[in-house]
């Protein structure tokens, strides 16, 4: 049987919540200000990246041009692909479903379109329990579901996903009109 939206957005929860919960378990010494859960432009199942103030710092040895670089790039993260024991065994219910670049145009769409509902719904679900925090803590991190290059869709989904203080900063770097942004 095909995996459901229902079903996708349920194991992402279940792993995103158990992989961010050892992240955040293993590291408590760390201030981290983002989370992502990170999917290709085929929209695979999802990788964990995050970073943290202290691991900004570090990655970008004192210099401001390095950490402005590096501050909301997944792929340069130490965090990168964390929790990867929790994630890699929910993509075989991407597998499962029709590939995104088999199908035509529309379908392609659509199904591109529900894998990332599926991604959202699981972080705002675990936003909604309060995993990423409460009041002022909360306001420090930016949860996101982002596809590398897409930067405006990636702004979108971070401002419906956050509240606006969280989202602010990570929605201004990556607007098409931010002069400084990440090649990477």
């Amino acid at each position: 049987m095909i995996p459901t939206e229902a079903d996708l957005t349920e194991a992402v929860y279940r792993a995103a919540g158990a992989a961010v919960s050892d992240l955040f378990r293993e590291f408590p010494e760390h201030d981290f200000y983002y989370c992502a859960l990170v999917t290709p432009g085929e929209a695979f199942g999802p990788s964990l990246s995050a970073w943290s103030s202290q691991a900004l710092a570090t990655a970008a040895g004192g210099s401001a041009t390095e950490a402005d670089m590096l501050r909301w790039s997944y792929a340069d993260s130490p965090f990168c692909t964390y929790g990867e024991r929790h994630l890699a065994p929910i993509r075989s219910l991407f597998d499962a479903r029709p590939q995104v670049f088999e199908l035509p145009d529309d379908e392609a769409e659509a199904e591109f379109e529900l894998r990332l509902r599926a991604m959202v719904a699981a972080m705002a679900r675990l936003d909604a329990e309060g995993l990423f925090g409460h009041g002022e803590q909360r306001l420090s991190i930016v949860a996101v579901v982002e596809v590398p290059g897409d930067d405006a869709e990636n702004a979108a989904r971070a401002s419906a996903l956050n509240p606006p203080t969280a989202a602010a900063t990570y929605v201004a770097a990556n607007s098409p009109t931010t002069p400084l942004r990440n090649p990477r």
